[in-house]
Protein backbone atom coordinates (compact mmCIF):
# COMPACT_ATOMS: atom_id res chain seq x y z
CA UNK A 1 0.00 0.00 0.00
CA UNK A 2 1.19 3.66 -0.95
CA UNK A 3 2.28 5.29 2.47
CA UNK A 4 1.09 9.19 3.02
CA UNK A 5 2.81 10.22 5.58
CA UNK A 6 2.96 14.30 6.71
CA UNK A 7 5.90 17.43 6.80
CA UNK A 8 6.80 20.75 6.80
CA UNK A 9 5.67 21.55 10.80
CA UNK A 10 9.42 22.70 11.38
CA UNK A 11 10.58 26.14 13.02
CA UNK A 12 8.32 29.23 13.00
CA UNK A 13 5.41 26.59 11.72
CA UNK A 14 5.50 24.86 15.24
CA UNK A 15 5.24 28.19 17.33
CA UNK A 16 2.17 28.73 19.39
CA UNK A 17 -0.02 26.50 21.73
CA UNK A 18 1.31 23.11 21.91
CA UNK A 19 -2.66 21.46 22.37
CA UNK A 20 -3.55 23.02 19.30
CA UNK A 21 0.30 21.91 17.35
CA UNK A 22 -0.82 18.33 18.97
CA UNK A 23 -4.54 18.72 17.50
CA UNK A 24 -2.56 18.61 14.22
CA UNK A 25 -1.69 15.17 14.65
CA UNK A 26 -4.26 13.43 16.29
CA UNK A 27 -6.46 15.12 13.46
CA UNK A 28 -4.25 13.39 11.16
CA UNK A 29 -4.18 10.20 12.70
CA UNK A 30 -8.19 10.14 12.48
CA UNK A 31 -8.09 11.03 8.71
CA UNK A 32 -6.19 8.18 7.67
CA UNK A 33 -2.31 9.22 7.80
CA UNK A 34 -0.01 7.32 8.23
CA UNK A 35 2.56 8.77 9.91
CA UNK A 36 4.41 12.49 10.47
CA UNK A 37 8.03 13.61 10.77
CA UNK A 38 9.84 16.28 12.11
CA UNK A 39 13.34 17.86 12.21
CA UNK A 40 16.15 18.30 14.93
CA UNK A 41 17.40 21.93 15.30
CA UNK A 42 19.94 22.33 18.87
CA UNK A 43 20.93 25.33 20.61
CA UNK A 44 19.37 26.88 17.80
CA UNK A 45 20.14 31.32 17.67
CA UNK A 46 16.11 31.68 17.64
CA UNK A 47 13.15 30.69 19.42
CA UNK A 48 12.67 27.00 18.67
CA UNK A 49 10.04 24.97 20.77
CA UNK A 50 10.74 22.12 20.03
CA UNK A 51 14.59 21.35 19.88
CA UNK A 52 14.40 17.55 20.11
CA UNK A 53 11.99 15.48 18.15
CA UNK A 54 12.24 12.37 20.09
CA UNK A 55 10.32 14.39 22.87
CA UNK A 56 8.03 15.37 20.45
CA UNK A 57 7.54 11.65 19.14
CA UNK A 58 6.82 10.54 22.86
CA UNK A 59 4.42 13.25 23.27
CA UNK A 60 2.48 12.43 20.02
CA UNK A 61 3.00 8.63 19.99
CA UNK A 62 0.90 9.06 23.33
CA UNK A 63 -2.22 10.87 21.95
CA UNK A 64 -2.62 8.98 18.74
CA UNK A 65 -3.01 5.46 18.12
CA UNK A 66 -1.77 4.31 14.47
CA UNK A 67 0.18 7.16 13.32
CA UNK A 68 3.73 6.17 12.95
CA UNK A 69 6.13 9.54 13.91
CA UNK A 70 9.65 9.63 12.40
CA UNK A 71 12.51 12.11 12.99
CA UNK A 72 13.82 13.75 9.67
CA UNK A 73 16.37 13.71 10.44
CA UNK A 74 18.73 13.35 13.90
CA UNK A 75 21.87 15.24 13.49
CA UNK A 76 24.20 12.14 14.40
CA UNK A 77 27.59 13.98 14.65
CA UNK A 78 25.72 15.44 17.60
CA UNK A 79 24.86 12.77 19.54
CA UNK A 80 26.64 9.56 21.22
CA UNK A 81 24.82 6.44 19.22
CA UNK A 82 25.14 4.21 21.90
CA UNK A 83 23.22 6.71 24.34
CA UNK A 84 20.82 7.45 21.26
CA UNK A 85 20.06 3.51 20.50
CA UNK A 86 18.38 2.96 23.95
CA UNK A 87 16.37 6.05 23.62
CA UNK A 88 14.71 4.80 19.93
CA UNK A 89 14.10 1.55 21.63
CA UNK A 90 12.41 3.07 24.50
CA UNK A 91 10.12 4.94 22.01
CA UNK A 92 9.92 1.77 19.69
CA UNK A 93 8.77 -0.25 23.07
CA UNK A 94 6.27 2.49 24.28
CA UNK A 95 4.79 3.24 20.90
CA UNK A 96 4.19 -0.27 19.97
CA UNK A 97 6.94 -0.50 17.55
CA UNK A 98 5.78 3.14 15.47
CA UNK A 99 9.30 4.80 15.00
CA UNK A 100 11.03 5.95 12.31
CA UNK A 101 14.51 6.97 12.43
CA UNK A 102 15.60 9.27 9.82
CA UNK A 103 19.23 10.12 10.36
CA UNK A 104 21.92 12.61 8.79
CA UNK A 105 24.98 14.76 9.04
CA UNK A 106 23.61 18.05 9.53
CA UNK A 107 24.47 21.34 8.07
CA UNK A 108 24.22 23.90 10.38
CA UNK A 109 27.29 25.73 11.88
CA UNK A 110 26.13 27.51 14.71
CA UNK A 111 24.73 23.98 16.50
CA UNK A 112 28.69 22.69 15.73
CA UNK A 113 30.05 25.39 17.16
CA UNK A 114 28.04 25.76 19.94
CA UNK A 115 28.68 21.98 20.88
CA UNK A 116 32.60 22.55 19.95
CA UNK A 117 32.00 19.95 17.41
CA UNK A 118 34.92 20.39 14.11
CA UNK A 119 32.91 20.39 10.54
CA UNK A 120 35.32 18.71 9.15
CA UNK A 121 34.72 15.89 11.56
CA UNK A 122 30.77 15.32 10.92
CA UNK A 123 31.43 12.89 7.76
CA UNK A 124 33.10 10.73 10.19
CA UNK A 125 30.93 11.32 12.67
CA UNK A 126 27.95 10.49 10.45
CA UNK A 127 29.12 6.93 9.09
CA UNK A 128 30.64 6.11 12.28
CA UNK A 129 27.63 6.82 14.36
CA UNK A 130 25.22 5.29 11.66
CA UNK A 131 26.50 2.08 11.91
CA UNK A 132 27.02 1.60 15.77
CA UNK A 133 23.47 2.85 15.57
CA UNK A 134 22.01 0.29 13.10
CA UNK A 135 24.01 -2.61 15.00
CA UNK A 136 22.65 -1.33 18.28
CA UNK A 137 19.33 -1.66 17.60
CA UNK A 138 20.03 -5.16 15.54
CA UNK A 139 21.08 -6.34 18.74
CA UNK A 140 24.09 -6.99 16.87
CA UNK A 141 27.91 -6.36 18.87
CA UNK A 142 28.89 -3.09 17.92
CA UNK A 143 32.39 -1.07 18.29
CA UNK A 144 33.67 2.16 17.75
CA UNK A 145 35.25 1.96 13.89
CA UNK A 146 36.90 5.18 13.49
CA UNK A 147 34.28 8.31 15.00
CA UNK A 148 35.06 10.14 18.09
CA UNK A 149 33.61 6.78 20.19
CA UNK A 150 36.34 5.00 22.24
CA UNK A 151 34.42 1.60 23.51
CA UNK A 152 35.64 -1.93 22.91
CA UNK A 153 33.15 -4.21 21.18
CA UNK A 154 29.89 -4.76 23.09
CA UNK A 155 26.14 -5.86 23.13
CA UNK A 156 23.94 -3.74 24.34
CA UNK A 157 21.40 -5.46 26.82
CA UNK A 158 18.79 -6.60 25.69
CA UNK A 159 16.50 -3.60 23.78
CA UNK A 160 12.46 -3.31 24.10
CA UNK A 161 12.30 -3.41 20.30
CA UNK A 162 8.57 -4.66 18.83
CA UNK A 163 10.25 -5.78 16.33
CA UNK A 164 13.86 -6.59 14.78
CA UNK A 165 14.39 -2.71 14.38
CA UNK A 166 13.02 0.51 13.92
CA UNK A 167 13.07 1.14 10.50
CA UNK A 168 16.15 3.67 9.79
CA UNK A 169 16.36 6.28 6.45
CA UNK A 170 19.38 8.30 5.69
CA UNK A 171 18.70 12.00 4.18
CA UNK A 172 21.56 14.01 2.33
CA UNK A 173 21.84 15.11 -1.46
CA UNK A 174 26.12 14.71 -1.95
CA UNK A 175 27.84 11.61 -3.53
CA UNK A 176 29.42 11.09 -0.15
CA UNK A 177 25.96 10.42 1.61
CA UNK A 178 23.83 8.80 -0.95
CA UNK A 179 27.30 6.43 -1.76
CA UNK A 180 27.09 5.58 1.88
CA UNK A 181 23.58 4.53 1.76
CA UNK A 182 23.61 2.26 -1.13
CA UNK A 183 26.37 0.86 0.45
CA UNK A 184 24.74 0.34 4.10
CA UNK A 185 21.35 -0.48 2.15
CA UNK A 186 19.93 2.37 3.76
CA UNK A 187 16.83 3.56 2.03
CA UNK A 188 16.92 7.76 1.57
CA UNK A 189 14.74 10.54 2.38
CA UNK A 190 14.20 12.36 -0.54
CA UNK A 191 14.27 15.71 -0.03
CA UNK A 192 12.72 19.04 -1.66
CA UNK A 193 15.71 20.94 -2.12
CA UNK A 194 17.39 20.01 -4.10
CA UNK A 195 14.73 18.37 -5.96
CA UNK A 196 15.40 14.17 -6.05
CA UNK A 197 15.92 14.99 -9.71
CA UNK A 198 19.58 15.90 -8.65
CA UNK A 199 19.32 13.26 -6.12
CA UNK A 200 18.78 10.23 -8.09
CA UNK A 201 21.63 11.46 -10.92
CA UNK A 202 24.15 11.41 -8.26
CA UNK A 203 22.63 7.62 -6.68
CA UNK A 204 22.90 6.46 -10.14
CA UNK A 205 26.45 7.33 -10.45
CA UNK A 206 27.11 5.62 -6.63
CA UNK A 207 25.14 3.17 -7.96
CA UNK A 208 27.39 2.60 -11.34
CA UNK A 209 30.13 2.82 -8.95
CA UNK A 210 29.19 0.42 -6.62
CA UNK A 211 27.86 -2.03 -9.82
CA UNK A 212 24.72 -2.32 -7.88
CA UNK A 213 21.46 -1.87 -8.48
CA UNK A 214 19.85 1.05 -6.34
CA UNK A 215 16.28 0.08 -7.58
CA UNK A 216 15.63 -1.94 -4.03
CA UNK A 217 16.87 0.59 -2.42
CA UNK A 218 14.73 3.07 -4.24
CA UNK A 219 11.50 1.17 -3.40
CA UNK A 220 11.75 1.50 0.15
CA UNK A 221 13.17 4.93 0.08
CA UNK A 222 10.14 8.08 0.98
CA UNK A 223 9.91 10.96 -1.62
CA UNK A 224 8.74 14.97 -0.11
CA UNK A 225 6.37 17.02 -2.12
CA UNK A 226 4.65 20.05 -1.46
CA UNK A 227 0.90 19.86 -1.37
CA UNK A 228 -1.75 22.81 -2.94
CA UNK A 229 -4.96 20.93 -2.97
CA UNK A 230 -8.44 22.74 -3.60
CA UNK A 231 -12.16 21.99 -4.66
CA UNK A 232 -11.29 23.34 -7.78
CA UNK A 233 -9.01 25.46 -9.90
CA UNK A 234 -9.88 28.42 -8.74
CA UNK A 235 -9.06 27.61 -5.39
CA UNK A 236 -5.68 26.17 -6.30
CA UNK A 237 -4.22 28.91 -8.32
CA UNK A 238 -5.41 31.49 -5.34
CA UNK A 239 -3.36 29.52 -2.71
CA UNK A 240 -0.31 29.50 -5.12
CA UNK A 241 -0.10 33.32 -6.03
CA UNK A 242 0.03 33.88 -2.22
CA UNK A 243 3.22 31.78 -1.91
CA UNK A 244 5.50 32.25 -5.09
CA UNK A 245 6.31 36.20 -3.01
CA UNK A 246 7.03 34.41 0.05
CA UNK A 247 9.09 31.54 -1.38
CA UNK A 248 11.27 33.70 -2.51
CA UNK A 249 12.13 35.83 0.60
CA UNK A 250 12.80 32.73 1.88
CA UNK A 251 15.68 31.79 -0.71
CA UNK A 252 16.97 35.27 -0.41
CA UNK A 253 17.02 34.85 3.38
CA UNK A 254 18.59 31.55 3.38
CA UNK A 255 21.21 32.53 0.58
CA UNK A 256 22.35 35.59 3.17
CA UNK A 257 23.26 33.07 5.23
CA UNK A 258 25.82 31.27 2.54
CA UNK A 259 27.08 34.81 1.65
CA UNK A 260 25.47 35.23 -1.27
CA UNK A 261 23.60 38.51 -2.26
CA UNK A 262 19.62 38.83 -2.87
CA UNK A 263 20.42 40.26 -6.09
CA UNK A 264 22.00 36.72 -6.94
CA UNK A 265 19.05 34.83 -6.55
CA UNK A 266 17.32 34.34 -9.22
CA UNK A 267 13.29 34.69 -9.59
CA UNK A 268 11.44 31.46 -8.56
CA UNK A 269 10.64 29.67 -11.72
CA UNK A 270 7.06 28.13 -11.15
CA UNK A 271 6.82 25.59 -14.19
CA UNK A 272 10.21 24.38 -12.56
CA UNK A 273 8.76 24.24 -9.08
CA UNK A 274 5.50 22.89 -9.87
CA UNK A 275 6.61 20.12 -11.68
CA UNK A 276 9.64 19.24 -9.69
CA UNK A 277 8.43 19.62 -5.99
CA UNK A 278 4.72 19.54 -5.77
CA UNK A 279 1.71 17.81 -5.95
CA UNK A 280 -0.92 20.08 -6.87
CA UNK A 281 -4.49 20.56 -8.33
CA UNK A 282 -7.94 19.42 -7.67
CA UNK A 283 -8.05 15.74 -5.96
CA UNK A 284 -8.75 14.16 -8.59
CA UNK A 285 -5.55 15.92 -10.21
CA UNK A 286 -3.10 15.17 -7.23
CA UNK A 287 -4.49 11.48 -7.46
CA UNK A 288 -3.52 11.08 -10.89
CA UNK A 289 0.06 13.03 -10.32
CA UNK A 290 1.02 10.71 -7.02
CA UNK A 291 -0.04 7.67 -9.55
CA UNK A 292 2.35 8.73 -11.89
CA UNK A 293 5.42 9.62 -9.26
CA UNK A 294 5.07 6.04 -8.18
CA UNK A 295 4.69 4.58 -11.78
CA UNK A 296 8.52 6.25 -12.68
CA UNK A 297 10.05 6.40 -9.50
CA UNK A 298 9.16 2.75 -7.77
CA UNK A 299 8.19 4.54 -4.82
CA UNK A 300 5.51 3.73 -2.37
CA UNK A 301 6.61 6.50 0.35
CA UNK A 302 5.25 10.15 0.04
CA UNK A 303 6.17 13.00 2.41
CA UNK A 304 3.31 15.35 2.45
CA UNK A 305 4.07 18.96 3.08
CA UNK A 306 0.81 20.73 3.10
CA UNK A 307 2.21 24.11 4.91
CA UNK A 308 4.74 24.94 2.44
CA UNK A 309 7.01 24.36 5.03
CA UNK A 310 5.44 27.43 7.50
CA UNK A 311 4.49 29.40 4.61
CA UNK A 312 0.84 28.39 4.65
CA UNK A 313 -0.76 28.55 8.30
CA UNK A 314 -1.56 25.66 10.19
CA UNK A 315 -5.26 26.15 9.71
CA UNK A 316 -5.01 26.34 5.91
CA UNK A 317 -3.16 23.08 6.54
CA UNK A 318 -5.37 21.09 8.16
CA UNK A 319 -8.22 22.43 5.88
CA UNK A 320 -6.02 21.09 2.78
CA UNK A 321 -5.25 17.40 4.91
CA UNK A 322 -8.38 17.39 5.30
CA UNK A 323 -9.40 17.52 2.19
CA UNK A 324 -7.06 15.14 1.12
CA UNK A 325 -8.04 12.13 3.04
CA UNK A 326 -11.60 12.61 2.09
CA UNK A 327 -10.65 12.78 -1.25
CA UNK A 328 -7.55 11.55 -2.35
CA UNK A 329 -6.75 8.97 0.67
CA UNK A 330 -9.88 6.99 -0.41
CA UNK A 331 -8.86 7.30 -4.11
CA UNK A 332 -5.15 5.64 -3.78
CA UNK A 333 -6.18 2.94 -1.69
CA UNK A 334 -8.63 1.83 -4.35
CA UNK A 335 -6.10 2.48 -6.78
CA UNK A 336 -3.15 -0.37 -5.25
CA UNK A 337 -1.52 -2.95 -7.42
CA UNK A 338 -3.34 -6.58 -6.93
CA UNK A 339 0.08 -7.77 -5.94
CA UNK A 340 0.58 -4.80 -3.22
Amino acid sequence: MMRIDIAGWTREAMAGDHQAFRAIFESADRWGYDGAWFSEFRVPQSDWQYPSPLLLAAALLARTERLRVGTAVLVLPLHHPLMLAEEIAQLDFQSGGRIDVGIGRGTEPASLAALEIDADSTRQRFESGARILRNALRGDTVAADGGPWNFAPRKLAPLPLQRPHPPIYVAGSTEETLGFALAEDLPLLLSLEPPETTQLERLAHCAQRQVRDARPLLARSSLARYVCIGANAAQVQQQLEGLWEKLYARRVYFAARRGVAAADVPPVDQAKVLREQFIHGTPEQCHAQILALRERLGLRSLRCIFNANGLWSNDAALAAMQLFAQEVLPALHRSEPVDA
